[in-house]
């Protein structure tokens, strides 16, 4: 007997259900957009010269990142200075020439924020406001107004702020005193500017860099060793940003290296203090200023073996022509005569050159 007709063809059904599903599956996998990826983070290079055309510390600061990982950064800004050794990303916001103050005065940052949008900004200014015979609070106030830009263009925006490298330009005897004085006061205003949702950060680009060996003319930085310890002290900084792990508003204390004793004797509405300073480190000391705060209600009235400024508050006593240098193991002895309101006592805490010393 013949075998029985197929009533309806089975096998072949289930193939073609088979076929289509695994065909619509293929199409919904080509039409779903890729995952966006991570956006780099935006870094903006702030500064002068030694930023912009005497800044291949920028090269190797670039290459470094890019040796150790760190390939999901993005360097921005409206300059391009590409005549360095290597490739690297070109994009800075290095003005030859430029002051703090005169960026902060004509309101020139807002105009470069627009479009490149930094995450983190290096900024490393003043060195043209010193030579300008620019005074600290001057100068800081020029860093203020710059930072609140930065802000109101960016809430999260980062800061890392550089205590600037040291000086000796022709005709500019005074400008190594310039830059203690800056620097010394820098720690001071980030601590009061850093904020959990906007923190400042210090780098010290000063302690150890030398005019002489460092440098082609005394400021901008050589292209073997200057522009190579630039690079060393921002290099950390950058990565401790770029992975949330920043070190706090100033660079670490370094309590051991000075060493402040300090004595009063007061009357009714005065009073005299005589401040020793002792470096107790292995390397001379060229060129210094000690910060301090008077207590509320004192206000100096004289200073001695020293420049005091301001003359209450937060002061920094910067030495004079006689006394900058202090090597291992002596020590410096100033003074100060300062009216008071009730409280004759000295101040408790002391910073040479924005480190901080032990007190006794």
């Amino acid at each position: 007997m013949p075998a029985a007709p197929l009533s309806r063809p089975e096998r072949p059904g289930r193939l073609l259900a088979l076929f289509l599903a695994l065909l619509a599956a293929v199409a919904t996998t080509l039409a779903a957009p890729p995952a966006a990826a991570a956006a780099p983070t935006r870094v903006m290079l702030l500064g002068d010269s030694i930023t912009g055309d005497n800044g291949c510390w920028r090269a190797l600061l670039w290459q470094h990142l890019q040796a150790t990982g760190h390939t999901d950064v993005d360097f921005v800004g409206t300059r391009q200075n590409p005549w360095c050794e290597g490739a690297f990303d070109i994009d800075n916001e290095g003005h030859g020439g430029f002051r703090a103050t005169g960026i902060a005065n004509a309101d020139q940052l807002p105009g470069w924020l627009s479009g490149t949008d930094p995450d983190i900004v290096m900024m490393m200014l003043g060195t043209n406001d010193v030579w300008s015979r620019l005074q600290p609070p001057a100068i800081l106030g020029a860093y203020t107004k710059l930072l609140g830009q930065m802000r109101a263009r960016n809430p999260d925006v980062k800061l890392i702020v550089a205590q600037i490298p040291p000086m000796d330009p022709a005709g500019c005897g005074d400008c190594a005193q310039g830059v203690v004085a800056l620097n010394a006061a820098i720690p001071g205003w980030a601590a009061a500017n850093n904020t959990e949702r906007s923190p400042v950060t210090v780098v010290d680009q000063w302690t150890g860099f030398s005019t002489a060996t460092d440098t082609s003319d005394g400021v901008h930085p050589n292209d073997t060793t200057g522009i190579r310890k630039l690079e060393s002290r921002w290099y950390p900084a950058l990565v401790s940003a770029l992975d949330g792990t920043g070190p706090g508003p100033g660079p670490d204390p370094k309590p051991g290296t000075c060493k402040v004793t300090v004595t009063t004797n007061s009357w009714n509405s005065g009073l005299t203090a005589s401040v020793t300073v002792t470096n107790t480190g292995t390397s001379t000391v060229d060129g210094w200023s000690l910060g301090f705060t008077l207590p509320p209600g004192q206000s100096l009235t004289h200073g001695w073996n020293a420049t005091y400024a301001p003359r209450s508050g937060a002061v920094t006593a910067t030495h004079t022509a006689y006394n900058g240098r202090i090597a291992p193991g002596a020590g410096v002895s100033i003074g100060y005569q300062a009216t008071h309101t009730g409280d004759p006592s000295g101040p408790t805490t002391f910073t040479l050159n924005g480190a901080a010393c032990t007190v006794s």
